[in-house]
């Protein structure tokens, strides 16, 4: 871990040696909590959707295995807009702050998600439903892309010096719990509306519930006050006319090594975030053929452990340095993904629980330090754009395919295999990019720094 410098503030201070009062830091932290995770419920009450019903409801006529293939492949195609996203909330995010973005992304969230659940299907209106499917998705994507990298901003940038990694934490529980709450409300509907009825209208409910979260973490969000780093560049009318621009120019490398960091972890992640577990899982025609709601609840049980360890994860990275938690974290992933297909392959819900289990305990290892180390890396001026396009880049790398990629490798070998090497090697991806990066760990966050928040982290580059 790097040794604090002389003119880092004192432990209780945000990086612009504001005091701010504990009032305030619990809302930052509650806000953070609360909106990524109705934000990632939507999301990912997508992808159980795309799982379990899309392909029939949807995508019916291209045949059983290509209708699932095409409906992993709409969990994947928002990611190619996360960049949209990405650029744009950075943009504004650097030129006129972290909080109006965040509303933004969560209000066009919402809409889009409660929007998906009134979709008339395939058999009402033919092929304008996958369209308009797609669409929605993409305006998904765009959301997400945004959000993200304010709600981390926010959160890091007024956390006291010593506590960043905690502070960092707030946001990424958002994704487990966001999983926890969306695969909860799934099986809750399977047990409602069991056989059919779960195909005619139970999977819109989930959608639709969207609507009341949003009104709530719209709510909870206002209240926050605006990221002290942001307030001090705007006071001295420093922002950044063209943020995107400087940091491809100066910090390109940097981008693309922080990208392949999130990466390691989104391709792994994204076999239950992204359904491919739950599908796979619940095939009839598969070799493991459980019940569905016992797997969304073991899912649901596995997204827990997830958050569990992403706040320990933050916790140690507060006391041994970023990349050194990330180290532990590829370890813990690997044997996660070496014993995954084994376990779930035996057909039991408790062999299933215990794979995801150890999976979870990996993942929240190399995602709970991502915040903090994330914001560490770029200069204040253009951090939102930094942060957020690095995200969206490792999104697209690792997650965005994930599902479709491991579906198509099964329909072509038959076997999960194949998917094993494929999780170790994007593993081995984000370890590679995590030793290529010095740690920064209590760098100072504010303005004055600039210059000695420029030099780039990247082992062999003076600058990025």
């Amino acid at each position: 871990m790097s040794a604090p410098t002389n003119s880092q503030p004192p432990l209780g201070l945000t990086p612009t040696g504001v005091i701010a009062s504990p009032s305030e830091r619990r809302r930052v932290v509650f806000a953070a909590v609360v909106g990524t995770t109705v934000e990632w419920y939507d999301y990912f009450v997508y992808a159980s959707a795309a799982a379990l019903v899309f392909g029939e409801l949807f995508f019916k006529p291209a045949g059983d295995g290509v209708a699932t293939i095409l409906s992993f492949l709409t969990v994947g195609i928002s990611f190619l807009f996360r960049p949209l996203g990405a650029f744009l909330a950075g943009h504004l995010g650097d030129r006129y702050g972290r909080r109006v973005v965040l509303m933004a992304t969560l209000v066009l969230m919402g809409v889009s998600t409660t929007l998906i659940g009134v979709l008339p299907t395939y058999a009402s209106i033919g092929i304008a439903a996958p369209v308009l499917l797609i669409l929605l998705r993409v305006l998904q994507g765009i959301s997400a892309g945004g959000e993200w990298g304010g709600a981390v901003l926010l959160a890091v940038e007024h956390a006291p010096t010593g506590k960043r990694g905690r502070y960092g934490a707030s946001p990424q529980i958002g994704v487990p719990l966001g999983l926890l709450l969306a695969s909860g409300v799934m099986a809750v509907m399977a047990l409602i509306a069991k056989g059919d009825a779960f195909l005619q209208w139970g999977w819109r409910v989930p959608f639709l519930l969207s609507f009341t979260l949003i009104v709530i973490g719209h709510f909870v969000r206002r209240k926050v006050e605006e990221s002290p780093v942001f307030v001090e560049i705007a006071e001295r009318k420093q922002q950044t006319k063209t943020p995107i621009a400087v940091l491809f120019r100066k910090h390109l490398v940097l981008v693309l090594v922080a990208a392949l960091v999130f990466a390691g972890n989104s391709a792994v992640g994204y076999m239950t975030t992204g359904g491919f577990i739950q599908n796979y899982a619940t095939n009839v025609d598969g070799p493991v053929a459980l019940e569905r709601g016992p797997v969304l609840w073991v899912v649901a049980l596995s997204a827990l452990i997830w958050g569990a360890s992403t706040l320990l994860a933050a916790w140690v990275s507060d006391q041994i340095g970023r990349r050194s938690t990330y180290l532990i974290g590829w370890g813990l992933q690997a044997v996660g993904v070496i014993a995954l297909f084994p376990l779930v392959n035996r057909a039991s819900i408790g062999s299933l629980a215990l794979g995801l289990g150890l999976l979870a305990l990996g993942l929240g290892f190399t995602y709970g330090p991502q915040a903090s180390m994330y914001t560490e890396l770029f200069p204040a001026s253009i951090r939102f754009s930094g942060v957020s396009i690095s995200y969206a880049l490792g999104s697209i790398l690792g997650g965005a395919f994930a599902p479709m990629i491991a579906a198509a490798i099964v329909r072509a070998t038959g076997a999960t295999t194949a998917v094993t090497w494929y999780l170790l090697g994007m593993t081995a991806f984000g370890l590679i990019a995590t030793l290529l990066l010095r740690d920064r760990s209590g760098i100072p966050l504010g303005p004055d720094h600039e210059a000695e928040q420029s030099v780039s982290p990247v082992r062999g580059f003076a600058r990025a």
